[in-house]
């Protein structure tokens, strides 16, 4: 109980220094009025797509209570064979909580989010440290509130119920609202930057976040719906995920593959108490256990770690590339030593076997190679994304061309070191480890997603700084702070992916347990079936969003055009444009398209179990899980190399800004916006989704 104690109190001091931050941020200047107009305009659009999200979401959340509530706690089909009903919809009640913290998670950061990016411009004009530590602190606002929201909700709900079945309602409610709101952010703010590029930059000819652009003020606000809001929600899912995949085989009994000699003897009694209820999901009298408790403490620990770590982020003015990343790197490494000790500490205090010490260990590192090749393949002060560059000499096609190569090279390495961590992980603590090591991997996700949230407030700081005609170091600045962002956004994203599939894969050994399925047998008819099916799921999703993005930019495009010919003296900035109308039409058109995907990764296990048995539900998520890590690598690591071979040419390079190759990388960066801020995000979240998913209905398909 100690324990739960611990992690409640953790939770509360996140949430507590979050506020703290909040604080600090709003005492800072706000700018002139023409700097506070354009930022108030930022806010209006983006609680307007958040509102209307939200009420759209909420329908669904209601729904999906209803068939909670029914199928599973009351068992209206007498198939779940539990042997009584539960008095109340308990599975339903956690889902909808963890729905709401997901969506609170993404309210909070966008929140933040809306107010700092003018008063990052303002500090950009003192210098570039200043710019960071107020654009940083709002991203850490939103990381340690996801993580204190996270933890607070899933050590309450592991207090109360004592129920994995439970407790993963609570994840299946986080990763449905994820993957609606990074899919809905995604599709609103990439329709509304392809838009605002193509008609802006190159048919016009006018620079980027002109004021002359209908499109700039949406671009602004897409920013903060999908790529702060979205990626708060996004990130909440994965995080409460890897623990409740821990805590699930745990309770399924796959901890029993450790290696029982090298445990003490009171961890001893706990295995051999233990061992009768494997695989059962009611496990109250047993469940202060310690290796129930373990990733709860572990999270707790990475809390703490991630507050100190936020001190150690400072630069200097002038810095390079290089050395903005290292600030960022030395928080993070900083971080995840103090994890590292805490873990050390608690697996003791647990007398647990000193083994999964390492497996945490496995999945800081596996996190950190991870995130370090997407910064080799993303960031322009290294070859690759220079190489894409001096395609873009040559026209836009040799741009696409090797922006695809490098995307598809750069899941070599991601795709090995998850292989070897699942081994190593596997080989110390068996199933178990795994999961464990998703959790190690993600326990410092409160100072990396702050890593990562903050580069759309530079993005945003440096479009208000553009159309209030700040002096042109400010931009610079920002730029500088934006081409880092665009880095540690490929960074933030790989943690995100390798840890989806180590908790996918969690979670779909916890679902064999549960649907007491032991061999997924390929010789099995309907495993194959399952498998291709499964297979098709991550490139049908990820077709969606794209063309959803497609038809979305077009009619962008479409009104910033009728814009430029209709209202008179806007391209001569003399006339002021219709902000709010292009602001409406990305909103209206990533409502309409996010309903069909959502659907789809919801549906689809539910229907492959039902009809084809727990057998092909399996196959179908080994198939998604395999698709969907190395499709999500790939597009996220192109569109991230696409997106900073632009701004190395706009950094002076090859003809600089106007130039031909500039135009051309535009293309490149154009077609990468909803590889690596729609689709490539949304893919981690689809094969959680419908692994959680599985777990579960699973009781339906016995």
């Amino acid at each position: 109980m100690t324990i739960l104690y611990l992690a409640i109190a953790a939770g509360i001091a996140g949430l507590s220094f979050a506020l703290a931050l909040t604080l600090y941020v709003l005492r800072q200047d706000q700018g002139n009025e023409q700097v506070r107009f354009i930022g108030r305009a930022i806010q209006e659009g983006a609680n307007a797509f958040l509102k209307r999200e939200y009420l759209f979401l909420a329908g669904f959340v209601i729904v999906v209570v209803i068939i909670l509530a029914l199928f599973i706690d009351y068992d209206v089909l007498d198939r779940i064979g539990r042997g009584e009903e539960r008095s109340f919809p308990s599975t339903a009640l956690a889902y909808l909580a963890g729905a709401v913290g997901s969506a609170l998670a993404g309210y909070i950061g966008m929140s933040i989010a809306v107010r700092a990016n003018t008063r990052t411009a303002v500090k950009a004009q003192i210098g570039l440290n200043p710019a960071l530590r107020v654009a940083f602190s709002s991203g850490a606002v939103m990381g340690v509130s996801v993580v204190g929201i996270g933890l607070i909700g899933i050590t309450v709900l592991y207090w109360i119920f004592k129920d994995i079945g439970i407790i993963a309602g609570f994840g299946m409610g986080a990763s449905s609202i994820a993957l609606f709101a990074r899919v809905g952010g995604g599709i609103y703010t990439k329709a509304a930057d392809v838009g605002a590029d193509l008609v802006g930059k190159i048919e016009a000819g006018i620079p980027e976040d002109d004021p002359r652009n209908p499109g700039t003020v949406a671009d602004n606000v897409g920013d903060n719906v999908g790529d702060v809001a979205g990626m708060g929600a996004d990130l909440f899912e994965s995080y409460v995920g890897s623990i409740i995949a821990t805590i699930a085989l745990a309770a399924s009994g796959a901890v029993f593959l450790l290696e029982e000699t090298a445990l003490s003897a009171a961890a001893q009694a706990q295995f051999e108490s233990l061992r009768g209820l494997a695989g059962a999901n009611d496990i109250s009298s047993n469940f202060e256990a310690s290796m129930f408790l373990l990733p709860i403490l572990v999270a707790a620990t990475g809390l703490f770690a991630s507050i100190l770590g936020t001190f150690l982020v400072r630069t200097g003015e002038g810095a390079s590339m290089g050395r903005l990343l290292w600030s960022l790197r030395i928080g993070i490494f900083g971080a995840g030593a103090l994890v590292l000790v805490g873990a050390g500490i608690a697996i003791t205090a647990l007398e647990l076997p000193f083994t999964l010490f390492w497996v945490i260990v496995v999945g800081l590192i596996a996190g950190q190679v991870i995130g370090t090749s997407s910064e080799v393949y993303t960031s322009y002060e290294f070859k690759f994304t220079k190489d894409i560059a001096a395609q873009a000499e040559t026209g836009p096609a040799t741009v696409i061309i090797a922006g695809m190569g490098l995307g598809m090279l750069s899941t070599v390495i991601p795709g090995v070191v998850v292989v070897i961590s699942m081994w190593i992980a596997n080989e110390l603590a068996g199933v178990y480890g795994v999961a464990l090591a998703a959790v190690g991997m993600l326990s410092t996700l409160g100072i990396t997603l702050a890593t990562d949230a903050y580069g759309p407030v530079a993005d945003n700081a440096g479009g208000i700084a553009e159309q209030a005609h700040m002096p042109p170091e400010v931009r610079e600045r920002t730029d500088a702070l934006d081409s880092l962002g665009n880095t540690t956004a490929a960074t933030g994203k790989g943690f995100a992916i390798g840890s989806a599939v180590l908790t996918a894969l969690a979670l779909m050994a916890a679902y064999s347990q549960v649907a007491n399925v032991d061999v997924f047998d390929l010789r099995d008819t309907n495993v194959l079936i399952g498998l291709i099916l499964g297979s098709i799921m991550p490139f049908l999703f990820a077709a969606l969003t794209m063309q959803a993005v497609g038809r979305a930019a077009a009619a962008m495009v479409a009104e910033i055009r009728r814009q430029f010919r209709e209202i008179t003296g806007l391209v001569e900035g003399t006339a002021q444009a219709d902000y709010a109308r292009a602001v409406d039409i990305s909103t209206r058109g990533a409502m309409r398209e996010m309903v069909l995907p959502g659907l789809i990764a919801i549906i689809a296990p539910v229907a492959v179990g039902a009809v084809l048995g727990p057998e092909a539900l399996g196959g179908l998520l080994i198939g998604a899980i395999a698709t969907g890590f190395l499709l999500a690598i790939m597009m996220a690591n192109a569109g991230g190399a696409w997106d900073n071979a632009k701004k190395y040419i706009e950094a002076g390079h090859l003809g600089g800004k106007g130039s031909d190759a500039h135009t051309a990388s535009v293309v490149g960066d154009t077609v990468g916006d909803p590889f690596k801020d729609t689709s490539g995000p949304a893919l981690n979240i689809l094969i959680k989704l419908m692994s959680i998913v599985a777990l579960v209905f699973a009781p339906l398909f016995l």
